[in-house]
């Protein structure tokens, strides 16, 4: 049944009485980790997110369960037209956004490092990858090579015909992977690299720098206005290590890095004379890394002082 079209019974107390509402609750319990990693691979920010696993749980408690063939497809496609309108909105917002948008990290557990799928969608690398899709491209993208959703679902789930989805899907893919990173590369070489650069980050040693970071480099870092960061992405490993460098020299402060696993992925808690200052993550092709995602913006840093667990299924 399409989602818009279910007869609605019930109320939106989580909490109400009955073996109806019973039964939907348990089986949003069930899928609530994969409603909002979609949600969250879709939007790039968990309070959003959140708003919309709860805006999916209000739509649930209206819809007849016992009519649902396919409770979790259901919910997903529920989620994922919330996360469709919630896109449209937050890309107004980022126009408005003081300085380079990166995604809001979060603190995952060992597990989701081991799953190279989930590690790889949830990347600080793909995710600004993401960025440069319409809304569209994205939903479809996330829900067929993250979530091996059918294409008829996802049809139904973006409006669209599955003929046109098809086509979504393989432009989506394109333009994804001639910009996402060549080769997979292991955590083992990713945790490498970043060991190299936190050592070289807290000597402020340029030399040091200038070793871990590839010539093609970039630096992107979120400060949202609140926090000074560079106004705009610093390609380039010179100038991002003199950046580096001659910024530390003239804050005149103690920074350490604190290893952490952000999105899966090997990644550093900052901070400047023991005070969090943001986090960092990496990405690595050939040993060396070719991209530094540095979120110092206050406000998405509510998300590493605890897990939050992510899944595909």
């Amino acid at each position: 049944m399409n989602e818009r079209s279910e007869p609605t019974t019930g109320t939106a107390e989580p909490l109400a009485g009955g073996g109806r509402m019973d039964s939907a609750t348990e089986a949003f319990v069930a899928h609530r980790n994969l409603l909002f990693t979609v949600a969250y691979e879709m939007l790039g920010s968990a309070a959003d997110a959140e708003d919309v696993l709860q805006e999916t749980w209000l739509r649930w408690t209206k819809v007849d369960v016992g009519q649902v063939r396919d409770q979790r497809a259901y919910l997903v496609r529920i989620a994922t037209r919330r996360s469709l309108d919630r896109l449209r909105t937050m890309r107004r917002r980022k126009e408005a956004y003081v300085g380079p948008w990166l995604p809001e990290p979060l603190l995952t557990a060992p597990d989701v490092a081991e799953d190279v799928e989930l590690a790889e969608s949830v990347s600080m690398a793909l995710m600004l990858v993401l960025e440069t899709l319409s809304p569209t491209e994205r939903a479809v993208f996330v829900l067929r090579e993250a979530f091996d959703v059918g294409y008829d679902e996802i049809a139904t789930a973006v409006d669209k015909s599955p003929a046109a989805v098809r086509q979504i899907a393989h432009r989506a893919r394109r333009h994804v992977e001639a910009r996402r990173p060549r080769e997979a590369v292991s955590p083992s070489q990713t945790r490498a690299a970043l060991e190299s650069f936190q050592r070289a980050l807290e000597a402020g040693d340029l030399q040091g720098l200038l070793d871990v970071l590839a010539p093609e480099v970039v630096l992107v870092s979120d400060g949202g206005g609140v926090k000074q960061a560079a106004p705009r992405p610093i390609t380039g490993g010179d100038k991002v290590a003199r950046f580096i460098v001659g910024g530390l020299r003239k804050a005149e402060v103690v920074l350490t890095g604190d290893p952490t696993v952000v999105n899966g992925n090997p990644a550093l808690v900052l901070r400047v004379d023991g005070e969090i200052d943001g986090v960092i993550a990496i990405r690595v092709e050939d040993a060396r890394i070719t991209g530094l995602y540095y979120v110092r913006n206050p406000e998405k840093l509510t998300r590493i002082d605890s897990e939050t667990p992510l899944t595909l299924r």
